[in-house]
């Protein structure tokens, strides 16, 4: 079984754009597992766009809480970059992925912290470990090489996640 490293930004349209094209390719790699690894683009104390550091937490609580993942997922990209909803506030984060994760668990798990450490450990694993600079981003966990990296501005290709995958079966 191939495992593969996915990271990725609810904020970025490209990663929404590259999540949506792994979902439909999946199905015919039945072999591949994903690791999923929403991190940040642009980390604090950058001020750039949204933080989602929240969704960060809120992604490791939906699977503790055994949520729908991809629901959640395209729940939490639709509402970030089609809707530009502001989820750096906990309740509209929990108002977006109401119905897939129960609201009051997720804003206690939220306050308490439970998984604030994910997000640096994820932008540490991206960034200083595996050298991401753009997103999307595929990775082999504890090789730099076999790697698939976004282009500034344009994301990576159905085609290209689709040879990464086949050359990794």
């Amino acid at each position: 079984m191939a495992v593969f490293q996915f990271f990725f930004d609810y904020e970025c349209p490209f990663c929404k754009r590259g999540y949506e094209d792994l979902m439909d390719l999946l199905p015919a790699f039945p072999g591949a597992e994903i690791e999923y690894r929403p991190i940040e683009a642009h980390p604090r104390p950058e001020t750039y766009g949204i933080h989602t550091d929240l969704c960060v937490q809120a992604f490791y609580i939906a699977g503790e809480l055994g949520a729908a993942m991809d629901a959640f997922s395209r729940a939490l990209f639709q509402a970030v970059v089609v809707e530009g909803r502001n989820v750096e506030k906990a309740e509209v984060l929990a108002d977006v992925v109401e119905g897939i994760v129960e609201k009051d668990k997720l804003l206690e798990l939220l306050k308490n912290g439970k998984y604030a450490s994910k997000v640096n450990e994820n932008n540490s694993l991206a960034y200083d470990k595996n050298g991401v600079w753009f997103l999307p981003a595929f990775r082999v966990p504890g090789s730099k090489t076999p790697r698939l990296d976004a282009k500034g501005g344009v994301g990576v290709s159905r085609e290209e996640i689709r040879g990464f995958l086949s050359n990794r079966q």
